[in-house]
């Protein structure tokens, strides 16, 4: 079960990221279509937050395999900070998304169609900026854990990648 959040998670916020730098943060405000795009980003946000929840409370309440060691003490004190600032990072870009929707009245645009325009750029909001700002730090993240990955499973050998598959 735990697997299977972990991979639904990932393929989810990869594809929000990709969706939030590359479509959303070049479309105009005035481009019609951005409403659409807005409401697929919006709706699968909800849904990470909820899905994030469900995976920590899965994570708290079942066994889980040793933690492999790097040989690093370091990085071996680094790794559960870095997984739990996935958590943190997640929660905060849901929360400065919601927030960037409450000011700017996303919710009646897009879910209701109101009929009202998006405001003329969201860069004028700060919790748009902190929400980009921590898209970044989660893409970094991303990338360190992902460099971690692949140290484990070509550097160490350890069979990090066979851990982390369904069963």
């Amino acid at each position: 079960m735990l697997a299977v959040l972990h991979w639904l998670v990932a393929l989810l916020i990869i594809a929000m990221l990709a969706i939030g730098f590359f479509a959303l943060a070049i479309m105009p405000n005035d481009d019609p279509h951005k409403i659409d795009i807005l409401e697929v980003h919006m709706a699968a946000g909800m849904l990470i937050l909820v899905l994030m929840f469900i995976r920590f409370i899965v994570r708290m309440c079942t066994a889980r395999p040793p933690q492999l060691s790097t040989g690093n003490r370091l990085f071996d004190r680094i790794a559960p900070i870095a997984h739990y600032g996935f958590y943190v990072l997640i929660l905060l870009i849901v929360g400065t998304g919601y927030a960037t929707g409450i000011l700017a009245r996303l919710p009646a645009i897009v879910f209701a169609r109101s009929g009202q325009p998006l405001p003329l750029s969201f860069a004028t909001l700060p919790t748009w900026t902190v929400h980009r700002a921590l898209a970044i730090a989660l893409v970094g993240l991303i990338v360190l854990h992902v460099v971690a990955a692949c140290y484990h499973q070509f550097i160490k050998k350890d069979g990090l990648f066979r851990r982390m598959l369904f069963g």
